[in-house]
């Protein structure tokens, strides 16, 4: 059999979120953050079946803000956090049967002991493979190379993104070459050319993930996060990607449509009293007033036609809106909704973060 990862815009059977709790991720008793994560688990459902992962102490919470939907799914599954992007399996289709399976890879909190987020991972390197148990998947184990979902994108047609900063960093595969890792994603992805990216978003604590600075929104075309301001950091991480995509094609051998889309014209950044509701634990990456957040509106998230995008209020309405219209012009046969990100942005993250999509 052959398998391979479809495009995030394809026909989807389903999506999988964590209902979040971690107090050094989601402050103030996690509650504003549930809110919003309910919003989105709702949205979804009115699309497509839904799997909400939670825990003994969050299932009451979740019972209370989720609508009573048959497209809503309630899996008992014990998580340290709650980004299903990197830590639910990466599902993959056969070419000849159609059949989906999930792959479980090695999680390690973005670095392990070399740069990690926090301490203890152990729950949510074993939720790949636990979810597919529950659910009826097969899953096809990556063994020990260790990847998250928001650090790759596929176009469906054989082509593969992901960033340098990221998948070389020293905290993920450092016995392995560039070569042998691409070589090893296009194995498990049926991938036949890896784009590489050299960095992501400014300050973004995955090492610059993928998802938060470039994505396809069709074969042969994506949206790159940009900012025409020099003197920003962003500039030049966005510059350098735009001179990768400009210089190759993809696996079918097309040149690569590239849409700007501006980040925030006011960064986001972690407020005092933001920082008053997060109880960080030993050996967690610990939050500070005035840290500037990843925030992009590339980490959006489709579902079945429709797209939800992060929208971060306050002094963005402006850089909101221009997001809005230019994802509305880009896909006009979906609704592009707007969602109000800024409580899941706090966490480190943001939409795309949250979701994995099982494709149809």
């Amino acid at each position: 059999m052959s398998f391979y990862m479809p495009g995030e815009f394809e026909r989807q059977q389903a999506a999988i979120l964590i209902f979040p709790e971690r107090p050094g991720s989601w402050g103030y008793g996690a509650v504003p953050a549930q809110r919003a994560f309910a919003q989105i688990i709702n949205t979804v459902a009115k699309h497509e079946t839904v799997y909400v992962i939670v825990s003994e102490n969050s299932r009451a919470a979740a019972e209370k803000l989720l609508d009573r939907s048959e497209n809503i799914r309630l899996l008992e599954i014990p998580t340290n956090d709650a980004w299903a992007r990197d830590t639910a399996p990466t599902f993959v289709k056969d070419t000849v049967t159609g059949e989906v399976r999930g792959i479980s890879w090695r999680f390690n909190a973005w670095g392990g002991d070399y740069d990690g987020l926090y301490a203890h991972w152990e729950l949510d390197d074993a939720l790949a493979e636990e979810f597919c148990k529950q659910t009826g998947f097969g899953c096809i184990s990556a063994g020990d190379f260790v990847l998250e979902g928001g650090s790759i994108h596929s176009d469906g047609e054989g082509t593969l993104l992901t960033t340098e900063s990221c998948l070389l960093s020293g905290g993920r595969n450092p016995a392995m070459s560039k070569t042998e890792i691409g070589r090893t994603l296009c194995g498990y992805l049926g991938g036949e050319k890896m784009i590489w990216l050299p960095r992501g978003i400014y300050n973004d604590e995955t090492n610059e993930h993928v998802d938060n600075v470039c994505a396809f929104i069709r074969p042969g075309e994506v949206v790159l996060a940009w900012t025409d301001d020099t003197n920003d950091p962003q500039y030049e991480l966005s510059a350098a990607c735009l001179q990768t995509l400009e210089s190759c094609t993809d696996a079918r051998g097309r040149k690569i449509t590239v849409h700007k889309l501006p980040i925030p014209d006011i960064p986001v950044r972690v407020t005092e009293h933001d920082l008053a509701g997060f109880i960080f634990e030993e050996g967690e990456d610990v939050r500070e007033a005035g840290e500037r957040l990843a925030a992009s509106y590339v980490n959006f998230f489709f579902a079945n036609d429709i797209v939800l995008l992060p929208q971060f209020g306050g002094e963005n309405a402006e850089s909101d809106k221009r997001a809005l219209d230019i994802m509305r012009g880009l896909l006009p046969e979906r609704e592009i909704i707007p969602i109000d990100a800024i409580e899941i942005i706090k966490g480190g993250g943001n939409i795309h973060c949250i979701t994995q999509q099982i494709p149809l």
